[in-house]
C-alpha cells in the first residue's frame, strides 16, 4: 500500500529537475559568471584585461563601498527591530482572547507585501515629498510647520526615513509566519500558565519564544539577506544619495553608470561575501543563544 502512495524516485527527480535547473540559471550562473568577470578589467564590450585580484584590492580599499554596506547594516538592524519586533508584538495581539477578526488583521497587514517595491517607494516618496508631501501638510495643520524639512535629504535621517516604507510593506510578511509558528503551541500550556498566574510577558518569554524561536531566526535569515540586496525602493525615492546608497545601489552605479562591468561584478561578490557572512553569525548567534536557554 505504500508503495502505492509514494512516488518512485524517478517521479520525485522529474518534479524537482525544472525547479533545479530554473534556480541554476536564474541564480546559481549568474554568480559563477559574476566571479569569472571580476577577475578582468572589462567595460562591456569584446575587450577584456585579465588583471587577477586587482578589483578585490580595489575593493578592500574603497571606502565608497563601505559606506554603502554600512547602510545596509543599518537597515538590517531597523528592519529587524521594524519587521521582526512588530510582528512578533502584532502575533502576541492576535494571540490574546479579546483579538477579533484575526483573518482580517492579518490579511489588512500582509496586503502591502503584494505590491511592488517600485509603487510602495513612489507613495512613500509622495508622502515625504517637501512641497506637497502629506507629512508635512500634517505638521502644517497641526500648528508645527516650522518642523517640515525635506525629509529624504536630511543627512542624519535619511536612511531611516527610507527604512519606513520597508517595514511597512514587510511587517505583515513576518506576522504570517510567525502566526504559523504560533499553531503549533498547545493551547493547554497557555492555559495553564494563566492559572499559575503567569503575565502575559512571562508566558511569551518562557512559553512562546522557546516555541517559535526557529521561525524567528527563518524572519531574521530572511530579513538579514533581503535588506543587503535591498535596491528597489532606495533608487525610486532618493535615487541613491549618498546618505542613503546601499550595496546593490553602488554596484548598479559602478557597472551600468560608471560602465566598469568587471569591478562592478566584483562589488557584487563583495555584498554577496558580507551578506553571507552577517547571516552565518547570526544563525551561530541563535544557536548559542538556544544552547543557553
Amino acid at each position: 500500500m505504500r508503495s502505492m502512495i509514494e512516488p518512485s524516485k524517478k517521479k520525485i527527480w522529474a518534479y524537482l529537475t525544472p525547479g533545479i535547473l530554473i534556480y541554476a540559471f536564474v541564480v546559481f550562473i549568474p554568480i559563477l559568471y559574476a566571479i569569472y568577470y571580476s577577475f578582468f578589467d572589462w567595460s562591456g564590450g569584446t575587450h577584456m584585461t585579465f588583471i587577477k585580484f586587482e578589483n578585490y584590492s580595489k575593493l578592500i580599499r574603497d571606502m565608497d563601498f563601505w559606506g554603502a554596506i554600512k547602510n545596509n547594516l543599518i537597515l538590517v538592524v531597523v528592519c529587524i527591530i521594524g519587521q521582526i519586533g512588530l510582528a512578533f508584538v502584532m502575533s502576541i495581539l492576535l494571540n490574546s482572547r479579546q483579538a477579533r477578526n484575526k483573518q482580517l488583521h492579518m490579511s489588512i497587514a500582509f496586503f502591502p507585501s503584494t505590491l511592488a517595491a517600485i509603487v510602495i517607494g513612489s507613495v512613500w516618496s509622495l508622502i515625504f515629498d517637501y512641497r506637497h508631501g502629506l507629512l508635512n501638510w500634517a505638521l502644517t495643520a497641526l500648528g508645527h510647520g516650522d518642523s517640515i524639512q525635506p525629509w529624504l535629504s536630511n543627512p542624519k535621517l535619511s536612511i531611516y526615513f527610507v527604512a519606513i516604507p520597508v517595514i511597512w510593506q514587510f511587517v505583515g510578511y513576518y506576522l504570517i509566519i510567525i502566526m504559523s509558528a504560533y499553531s503549533s503551541i498547545d493551547k493547554s500550556l497557555l492555559e495553564a500558565a494563566e492559572i499559575d498566574g503567569a503575565t502575559a510577558i512571562q508566558q511569551s518569554r518562557y512559553i512562546t519564544l522557546p516555541i517559535i524561536k526557529p521561525a524567528l531566526v527563518v524572519c531574521l535569515v530572511l530579513c538579514i539577506a533581503g535588506n543587503m540586496k535591498i535596491f528597489d525602493h532606495i533608487y525610486v525615492m532618493t535615487g541613491g544619495s549618498a546618505n542613503t546608497m546601499v550595496g546593490a545601489m553602488y554596484a548598479y552605479n559602478v557597472s551600468f553608470k560608471m560602465m566598469k562591468m568587471g569591478y562592478g561584478s566584483a562589488v557584487a561578490i563583495g555584498i554577496l561575501l558580507v551578506s553571507l557572512v552577517i547571516t552565518i553569525a547570526s544563525k551561530q548567534l541563535s544557536s548559542l543563544g538556544a544552547n543557553n536557554d
